[in-house]
């Protein structure tokens, strides 16, 4: 089981590939003019989740990282986090 970023036409999904291979999408930073917006998934309503306006896609990443989203779906299993951002999928 790992996470790991992967790009998107206007920034970067994190993923969450569990051992039977099918990705999941579990947060996201994209850019905008103000800069970068960013998200962390959640099971409910919880709006400190999502955050706009980070100046680097670095910070953006830093705050979904932080919420640990694989945590939902996984529990507290440890996951392998991969820090290669890989490419878009292909349609």
């Amino acid at each position: 089981m790992k996470v790991f970023w992967r790009e998107h036409r206007s920034g970067q999904k994190m993923i969450l590939e569990p051992d039977n291979g099918e990705e999941v999408e579990i947060g996201a930073f994209r850019q905008t003019p103000r800069g970068y917006d960013a998200f962390a998934k959640t099971l409910g309503y919880d709006p400190g989740r999502s955050q706009r306006g980070f100046p680097t896609p670095e910070d953006a990443k830093a705050f979904v990282e932080s919420f640990q989203p694989w945590s939902l779906y996984v529990g507290n299993v440890d996951v392998e986090f991969d820090r290669t951002v890989y490419p878009p999928l292909e349609d």
